[in-house]
């Protein structure tokens, strides 16, 4: 099977249908930007009319994008899939470690993003079987990268680094910073011992 054929089908079946004209666009990706972070404040629950004002639009253009509730759900979880497909694309020709650790940092935003809303689409089950495809087709080859590289270490699988960066994603930290800081010992972990990017 090639490496970007769980993506194909990702983008057939499961994506996001953004408007056409430019100005609708830019309303439905400020939507998005904005329900992303409420979710990951608030969880599933939080104010439509929140979201709504933060973007910058009435709530009848969030109807407008987004009938339901359900709908923003799946748009802002399969545009965090997008994005991790996107850059994973984009990081090839960096340096393998920090291809690894850039993209497991952006994996850590949508694990928040899937946990505040994974409740609420569930039934969902085949998007979500297709999105982990997205995931893993995107993911392993930079982990495999890194450790061809001697980078990363051998004796962890992609499922092992997912489990980890997952663990943090579900924790309440105090501040962002907080969540960086473990993120790097979660790294740390990972790399290689007694090898560094560069060495």
């Amino acid at each position: 099977m090639d490496a970007n054929e769980p993506v194909a089908q990702a983008e057939s079946r499961y994506q996001v249908r953004r408007p056409q004209r430019a100005d609708a666009r830019r309303n439905f990706d400020a939507l998005l930007d904005a329900a992303r972070q409420a979710f990951a404040d608030h969880g599933a629950n939080a104010s439509l009319e929140g979201i709504a004002r933060e973007a910058g639009v009435n709530i009848a253009t969030l109807y407008r994008n987004f009938p339901t509730r359900r709908h923003l759900f799946e748009a802002v979880y399969l545009d965090e899939v997008e994005a991790l497909a996107t850059m994973a694309s984009e990081l090839g020709d960096r340096d393998p470690w920090d291809a690894l650790a850039t993209w497991l940092t952006q994996f850590v935003r949508y694990a928040t993003t899937k946990k505040a809303v994974y409740d609420a689409i569930a039934h969902h089950e085949a998007m979500f079987v297709t999105c982990r495809d997205v995931i893993h087709a995107a993911g392993r080859p930079l982990l495999e990268r890194a450790q061809s590289a001697g980078l990363a270490r051998t004796d962890v699988t992609f499922d092992d680094v997912l489990f980890l960066v997952n663990g943090i994603s579900g924790t309440n930290f105090v501040a962002d910073a907080q969540r960086e800081r473990v993120l790097t010992m979660a790294l740390d972990g990972i790399r290689a011992p007694h090898r560094t990017s560069g060495s």
